[in-house]
């Protein structure tokens, strides 16, 4: 049977259409594709530690599989609690911050009355009706929250359920993507998923490896500095750091009003020079050094994807999307067919020098021309 060729206008067709569907079933299937997306990443990042246990300590598989989620478990935990022990640490000046941010208000309300001309009667009165609406709806608000809290734990519970299920499984799972091609691609196959394993679990692995040097350059910089809470403000810019260009956005907005409350406008500029200066060291060395290019996405493509993925699937998407991007490039530079796809998602590629010309007029003279 001959392959059916379609019309250009048909085959953009088609693609359109397939991107829209995929797109309307994540917004539909977030509640389930979401964890099982994230447990797909941490299986891969696991999946080292349930091998040794499985064939050198000669645990059974499932046992294998659940030593290694409770050893995710645990990493996650000892993360959450230090975060949360330094936010208690906030907690106990939340007097001092609420001081310093009411004095920077009334300052702000002069600077206000004097340069736009609007007293202060009317900016009290305009920030008043905001308050009593923000009051009236607080039912809402507080039923916001709390939903938000319940999906936050079931996230979690899912992605636990999720990731053991994947190790326990991975054998079969991988057995039905192979059978699912004909014979003649299943080397193929084999290949990409090889390649997707082992770059996505270095390139999990560089994040978590850079996420943990930008909080300690972080933590150094700011406590030599005597920066108030220096290793909340850290751990706060290296957990954000792993979105990509917005990331290291919001940590530095987080930082500097907690440092401007605490400490004043002087202390707040050096947490942001701070904050540049770690920001190009994280840019130009340690995320080609430790991370790698080989799923280094270009600037567009990513900033498009965490977007996306912002709309669709709220923070955990943006998470998700550069790693999953990741992906897509490698399948699409295995695939012919999908090989532009691969170039768009890539890097630009570097403009190449030319090589100066060089003349030999003795053994010991040379001359080379000019750059």
């Amino acid at each position: 049977m001959k392959d059916l060729k379609l019309p250009f206008i048909a085959h953009f067709a088609l693609v359109l259409l397939a991107i829209l569907m995929s797109g309307y079933l994540a917004i539909l299937g977030k509640s389930l594709l979401a964890p099982l997306l994230f447990s797909l990443l941490m299986a891969l990042l696991l999946l080292p530690l349930t091998n040794f246990l499985e064939y050198k300590l000669k645990f059974r598989r499932s046992l294998a599989a659940i030593v290694a989620v409770i050893a995710m478990i645990a990493v996650l935990y000892a993360i959450i609690y230090f975060f949360a022990a330094q936010l208690s640490e906030l907690w106990t000046d939340w007097p001092l911050l609420v001081k310093e941010v009411t004095k920077a208000f009334h300052e702000l309300q002069i600077w206000i009355s004097k340069t736009f001309h609007i007293n202060t009667y009317k900016q009290q009165s305009y920030i008043s009706n905001t308050a009593e609406q923000a009051l009236s709806s607080g039912a809402a608000v507080l039923g916001t929250t709390i939903i938000t809290l319940s999906s936050s734990l079931l996230f979690l519970g899912f992605t636990i359920l999720f990731t053991f299920f994947l190790l326990n499984y991975r054998r079969l799972l991988f057995r039905f993507l192979t059978s699912v091609f004909k014979e003649e691609h299943k080397e193929k196959v084999n290949s990409i998923v090889n390649e997707i394993q082992r770059i996505i679990k270095k390139y999990i692995t560089g994040l978590f490896i850079q996420m943990l040097i930008v909080t300690t350059l972080m933590i150094t910089a700011l406590s030599i500095l005597g920066v108030k809470y220096a290793i909340l403000l850290g751990l706060v810019a290296g957990i954000f750091n792993i979105i990509p260009y917005l990331g290291i956005a919001i940590a530095l907005i987080i930082s500097t009003l907690i440092t401007f409350a605490t400490a004043g406008g002087a202390q707040a500029l050096v947490v942001v020079f701070i904050f540049v200066g770690v920001h190009a060291i994280d840019g130009n060395i340690l995320m080609p050094l430790v991370v790698g290019s080989k799923v280094k996405i270009n600037a567009l493509i990513a900033f498009i994807g965490i977007v996306l993925g912002e709309m669709i699937w709220g923070i955990a998407g943006m998470f998700l999307c550069i790693p999953y991007l990741a992906m897509m490039k490698i399948i699409f530079a295995n695939i012919d067919e999908l090989k532009a796809w691969a170039i768009l998602f890539g890097e630009q590629p570097k403009r190449k020098t030319r090589k100066r010309r060089s003349f030999q007029l003795t053994k010991k003279i040379r001359i080379e021309e000019a750059e």
